[in-house]
């Protein structure tokens, strides 16, 4: 059986015997142009090197520890959190078009490969946890701590990069929105991926997808590890009771800015949280 699901919209957790491959997203697979994705589990001592070809790569350090490095720079020892769960942002690593990452575990590691189209208009480095943007937004249930990775912190050609921690019971990525539409200053079209982690990874979480015509309209139960793709349409995510979601968001399209339309069924839920 595919490990891609629900009109390939959900890829769920894949590792074969002696790999560490867990989650490979292609334009190709996806039926888009811009986002790009892998996820690896790594154990002490394995190393992978991705050859960055004719795309800019941001190598998401999720948990252990690790050396780094591009064909010009080195980096020894990163990484601050056993798990994605820790409150910590993370270390990544950037490198342009043209260019490679090879990751030594030092610890256990997982390693995310955050791809999108580059010019080679910048220089590898390296994204401290001090680097990082965090943030708490909304009130109550709709409470969410989210981290910018490569974000408005950082430049990069097209890819835009961040995390964000639902607690238990809670929702996400919520009230609805979209952009999928390439009319700014209104909206902007960004293709992006959904990779959740789930604690206790046990858990399970939910995962809406649908348009204003609901010529697309799904709703997934995503475990730790699957990986949601959103071509269009607004996303919102839901945690059950006893469980905290986390997901790491990848984003690219026509232009590096993300503007996005609320769902207008739902937009009165913002101004009501306004007044708590």
């Amino acid at each position: 059986m595919s490990h891609l699901l629900s009109k390939n919209r959900l890829s769920k957790k894949h590792q074969q015997t002696g790999q560490t491959q867990t989650q490979l997203v292609t334009p190709k697979s996806a039926n888009w142009r811009y986002v790009g994705f892998e996820a690896h589990q790594l154990k002490a001592g394995e190393s992978i090197t991705i050859e960055t070809a004719t795309d800019e790569v941001c190598a998401v350090i999720l948990s252990g520890k690790a050396n780094a490095n591009t064909k010009l720079e080195a980096w020894k020892n990163i990484g601050d959190r056993m798990s994605v769960f820790d409150q910590k942002a993370p270390y990544s690593v950037y490198s342009p078009a043209q260019d490679e990452i090879r990751i030594e575990a030092i610890t256990d590691v997982e390693v995310a490969f955050c791809k999108a189209p580059g010019k080679g208009g910048f220089k590898a480095k390296l994204i401290s946890p001090e680097q990082c943007q965090y943030e708490t937004r909304g009130v109550t249930s709709n409470t969410r701590h989210v981290c910018n990775i490569l974000f408005g912190n950082e430049p990069a050609d097209s890819l835009l990069v961040c995390e964000v921690i639902t607690p238990s019971g809670g929702w996400s990525s919520y009230p609805p929105h979209k952009h999928d539409t390439d009319a700014a200053p209104a909206e902007t079209q960004l293709e992006e991926t959904y990779y959740h982690k789930i604690d206790p990874p046990q858990g399970f979480a939910f995962q809406r997808v649908y348009t204003d015509d609901r010529s697309i309209d799904e709703t997934m139960a995503v475990e730790d590890g699957d990986l949601v793709m959103v071509p269009e349409g607004y996303h919102p995510v839901g945690v059950p009771h006893g469980y905290q979601s986390y997901y790491l968001n990848v984003m690219a399209g026509p232009s590096r800015n993300w503007i996005f339309h609320n769902d207008p069924d739902h937009e009165w839920i913002i101004e009501r949280d306004k007044q708590v």
